[in-house]
């Protein structure tokens, strides 16, 4: 399973979870829980079964189980108290109710969608799924600018649908594309800037299924 949920991104084969770009760290328990509750979701999970999952033959407390469940909220910014990925069903147990879509292999190295943003200077090459903008350092983008939000906006590259979008992620002074403020996810065109805070952001889109070799080598070059 592989599954986008927000802007983060689990995959039960190779055992990651990233936000963005970045990996974060789960334990072997907690992983296996968060898979757990992502492959039944939005359907709830008895304690007794969490258990027979996670721990097969052994016998544990609950307390152990709500460890785990307070690792996995500490990785991805959710609370008990104001949940927007794990709710918990009191005296029965678990359930994902965030909203996750499957997210489909990417096509091969020859026919790949190359994206990336320049702004003052500086690149930043994007990665499948959801890049974050933003003034906070673990952002996939980090712009430490004026007017622009710790979470600023998404970018959402897509390379087996051929498409690259962006999202305004409530930002205090809004996202800009083509002089127009950013209300819904948009879909990103080669050239295009993004104004946020007092940042221009370039989009430069790169399919290389569709760019001769000579063209390929010579960006490589620069």
């Amino acid at each position: 399973m592989k599954a986008r949920f927000a802007q983060f991104i689990v995959d039960s084969e190779t055992r990651q979870l990233f936000e963005g770009a970045r990996e974060i760290h789960l334990s072997p328990k907690a992983f296996d829980l968060l898979c757990t509750l992502m492959a039944s979701r939005p359907n709830v999970v008895e304690k007794a079964d969490l258990h027979a999952r996670i721990w097969p033959d052994t016998y544990v407390v609950d307390a152990n189980l709500n460890i785990l469940i307070g690792e996995i909220r500490r990785a991805i910014g959710d609370s008990a108290q104001d949940p927007k990925f794990i709710r918990t069903v009191h005296g029965v147990g678990y359930a994902f109710s965030g909203a996750a879509v499957p997210v489909q292999p990417s096509r091969p190295a020859s026919d790949t969608l190359v994206c990336w943003v320049a702004w003052s200077g500086k690149t930043c090459q994007l990665s499948e799924g959801d890049n974050v903008i933003g003034r906070d350092p673990r952002s996939s983008v980090w712009v430490d600018a004026p007017g622009v939000s710790r979470r600023h906006a998404v970018i959402r590259v897509d390379s087996g649908g051929r498409r690259v979008t962006l999202e305004d992620l409530e930002s205090t002074n809004g996202t800009f594309l083509r002089r127009a403020r950013v209300h819904a996810e948009t879909a990103l065109t080669d050239g295009d800037v993004i104004k946020i805070g007092a940042s221009d952001l370039t989009v430069r889109l790169w399919a290389t299924d569709k760019v001769p070799e000579t063209r390929r080598i010579r960006r490589r070059g620069k």
